[in-house]
């Protein structure tokens, strides 16, 4: 199936066309990548909407995953992503509406009757305990009770949850994937969580080359403007590539020649096992220690020796 990251939160630089032609835009919110788009005007919402509408019906994509939706702001009776993912099922009652939202609000799931949404915190607390980085985003996260909480999130099919995706390993400054000792642990703390698991591009045979941030842009002064907040954001690292070079995006393609089999079938044995395993899981910490069991099978991953085991 394909299902299609759209963007209805933002615009960013180069609204102009959008200006000219209606309202949509709103000074009354904020957002991270420029004005926010004004969805108490119906015709604003009608965009967004019928364009949710033509990907199902005209290009038969099996579905939509709504970027940042926190950033989607609708004092409406009803909320426009609600009245979206209505009318996306009324043209194919199958498509799945899936959303991004910031850590804590379940609106998707909730009010908006969304099919699931991301869950980022499982992946902010692996992370930070396998890496021990606590900038940013990060500074609340990084212990084993904090992880053994997430496993234990309900609903958990309606929660996708991640190792590595596009954002945590693209917004980096060098697009650098996780540590090979790590890989083994991740997959497995991933793949043994009642949750939806998402796999990045290469990751089920260990990929070793970035995903760095790339971009295309034919307007000179948002490409330079790309480039700037690229450096600003990572003044504290040095050099980032350049997002507007060819290099950048080589750099980033994927490169199979040398895949850790060994990974790939341990990925192959989570995942057939992921269909025999009773969604309930139970989770206990000991130190560096976490056991979690699902019907007659259980996970031991060590954190300091950054060992796993799943013992049947």
């Amino acid at each position: 199936g394909v299902v299609l990251d759209v963007v209805y939160n933002h615009v960013g630089p180069g609204n102009e066309a959008l200006r000219a032609f209606g309202p949509y835009f709103t000074g009354r919110y904020e957002t991270a990548w420029g004005d926010a788009v004004d969805y108490s005007q119906r015709g604003v919402r009608e965009w967004a909407i019928q364009n949710a509408e033509l990907w199902v019906r005209d290009y038969g994509v099996d579905g939509l995953r709504l970027d940042a939706v926190h950033a989607v702001f609708d004092d409406s009776r009803r909320h426009v992503l609600a009245e979206l993912a209505e009318r996306v099922r009324a043209i194919q009652p199958g498509a799945l509406v899936t959303a991004e939202m910031e850590s804590g609000d379940l609106r998707p799931i909730e009010h908006w009757g969304h099919d699931a949404q991301w869950a980022d915190e499982l992946h902010h607390e692996l992370h930070a305990v396998l890496t021990e980085e606590r900038e940013g985003y990060y500074a609340d996260y990084g212990s084993l009770e904090g992880l053994a909480v997430q496993l234990r999130r309900e609903p958990a099919e309606q929660l996708i949850v991640c190792s590595q995706n596009h954002d945590q390993v693209g917004n980096r400054a060098v697009g650098d994937r996780p540590a090979a000792d790590e890989l083994r642990l991740r997959a497995a703390v991933l793949l043994f969580a009642p949750q939806t698991p998402l796999l990045f591009m290469g990751e089920e045979y260990g990929e070793r080359r970035p995903f760095q941030f790339f971009t295309d842009h034919i307007d000179s002064a948002i490409a330079e403007a790309t480039r700037e907040g690229r450096r600003r954001e990572f003044a504290f690292s040095g050099d980032v590539p350049d997002p507007q070079a060819r290099s950048t995006f080589e750099a980033s393609k994927l490169d199979r020649s040398q895949p850790d089999e060994e990974l790939r079938a341990f990925y192959r044995e989570l995942l057939d096992l992921r269909r025999e395993l009773p969604r309930e899981i139970e989770v206990e910490v000991d130190g560096s220690q976490l056991r979690a069991r699902r019907g007659s099978v259980e996970l031991h991953a060590d954190f300091d020796t950054k060992t796993v085991e799943v013992r049947r």
